[in-house]
């Protein structure tokens, strides 16, 4: 028997030694967060005059409370809720070179709300819808190989993230990415996809090149204190080929071409961090088919900017420091233009906790004011609503910060903008309106944080749309926030 059980044994390690190793390290790292937010109004309007007056009260035969016309109040209620969201990233070292990245984004949802019905649109900066993040969406699938000839990247990573976090959206996309390094020089070459609405297994009514596709070409120069960096980007847009085929039939669209230049900087000058980054978006929209229907055949030129500059000046236990942002806005009366739209502050970039805030759009919405046509309310407030990311926006923030003992962090900021452009040539103003933050972040452990923040947000005039006789009311909010990292 003990013949028997020593020859199994011996067969066992001669199999085990034999086989090819496969994983020879796996890294699992991720981000944690429970947070508690209270939003004292979740639209910006105040009140209204309705149409219709009240009714005279006569007090006796010769006295007469005259008509008042009646004034509805309907500002957006408050709301209170928790929220959370547990992401896990995988590396798996298949072999010194080889690698295998995962990212999975978990229990994405507000605590003990419905659950988000399914559908087919990604979710904001993910790869999953959101139903799929409220249970688990996988985001990132991709492989690195570091070859003698440089580094190759396949598959789903995260695309948008340039230079600073002004302008970037961590948006995962179909990519390949190849980078090569000498001395202090990268450089490298991007092409991915966006959208593809070509015909396929599950699209089979889908048309032969309607997708958007980019090409992208980078380089960056690194020393000890700083780097800098350009970007050129081609994006063929196809995806609103025949779009109008119902109105003026059988192939009535247009095609798009864009090009982005992007220089950034981000250097360290003793106490001062500066950085900078500028986009310009230019090129053509294309008009195809059968125009004749539309009224409006003539091609657009696209033009647009965006810039951003911020310095922090680090005195020890003080610090100091400002930005300035510009997104151009799309001029009303110029039909052939397209100065604003595409460009955006990017879903990254969040500078204030309730202006230009993209968390807090996708937790409890933007806040809506007036329309352009309507003065009454609507939650469809397309043109007059706070929200991330800024768009047609002029931007300004002074802040300031006091780390009285190592592990915490108090800043206070003043925060003011202001809109490039208005969407008719009669509104009642272009400011979007101030806001102060005050936060304090308390570092627990290495790897846990907390954080509270309360922000207060003086209402602008812009979001009064066409009719300065349009009420608004200014905003609060505070929120708690426990992160965990590993």
């Amino acid at each position: 028997m003990k013949k028997f059980w020593l020859v199994l044994l011996s067969l066992g390690l001669i199999t085990a030694f034999s086989m090819s190793a496969m994983a020879v390290d796996v890294k699992v790292s991720g981000e944690y967060y429970a947070a508690g937010m209270y939003l004292d109004k979740t639209t910006l309007n105040s009140d209204k005059t309705a149409s219709t007056a009240l009714p005279a009260i006569p007090i006796s035969e010769t006295i007469t409370i005259p008509a008042k016309a009646a004034v509805i109040k309907n500002p957006g209620p408050s709301t209170a809720f928790y929220f959370q969201r547990l992401r896990l990233n995988t590396m798996v070292t298949v072999s010194p070179g080889l690698m295998l990245t995962t990212r999975a984004d978990i229990m994405e949802r507000a605590w003990g709300a419905s659950r988000t019905d399914s559908g087919t649109e990604n979710d904001t900066m993910s790869a999953g819808t959101r139903a799929e993040n409220e249970n688990i969406a996988f985001d990132l699938a991709y492989i690195t190989y570091i070859s003698p000839i440089g580094l190759f990247e396949v598959g789903y990573q995260i695309d948008e993230t340039w230079g600073t976090t002004f302008g970037a959206s961590s948006n995962p996309k179909g990519l390949i990415t190849y980078g090569i390094k000498a001395g202090n020089l990268t450089l490298g070459t991007r092409i991915g996809k966006d959208m593809e609405l070509s015909r396929t297994s599950n699209n089979p009514t889908g048309d032969a090149d309607k997708d958007q596709s980019f090409y992208t070409l980078f380089g960056i120069y690194g020393w000890k204190t700083g780097e800098a960096g350009l970007l050129f980007r081609y994006i063929k847009n196809n995806q609103y080929r025949d779009a109008f085929a119902a109105l003026a039939p059988p192939d009535a669209g247009f095609a798009w071409d864009g090009y982005v230049l992007s220089p950034f900087l981000k250097a360290q000058f003793g106490r001062v961090a500066l950085q900078a980054q500028f986009y310009y978006l230019f090129g053509k929209q294309s008009w195809e088919g059968n125009t004749a229907a539309l009224g409006y055949p003539q091609d657009v030129d696209l033009n647009q900017l965006s810039a951003y500059v911020d310095a922090t000046v680090n005195l020890g236990m003080f610090y100091f420091g400002g930005a300035l942002a510009y997104v151009s806005g799309d001029d009303f009366s110029t039909q052939d233009k397209q100065e604003g739209g595409v460009l955006n502050g990017g879903l990254d970039w969040n500078p204030c906790l309730i202006m230009f805030n993209n968390d807090l759009t996708y937790w409890a919405g933007s806040q809506g004011g007036y329309l352009a046509t309507d003065a009454t309310y609507t939650t469809d407030a397309t043109f007059t609503a706070n929200g991330g990311p800024m768009t047609n926006a002029w931007f300004g923030q002074l802040r300031g910060g006091i780390r009285p003992v190592e592990k915490l962090d108090i800043m206070a900021s003043v925060s003011y903008a202001k809109a490039d452009k208005t969407p008719a040539a009669v509104w009642a103003g272009r400011e979007y309106g101030w806001e102060v933050d005050l936060t304090g972040t308390y570092k627990i452990t290495n790897n846990l944080s907390y954080m509270l923040g309360a922000a207060y947000f003086f209402t602008g005039d812009y979001y009064k749309g066409a009719s300065d006789d349009n009420k608004v009311d200014d905003t609060f909010m505070v929120i708690n926030k426990l992160t965990l990292t590993f």
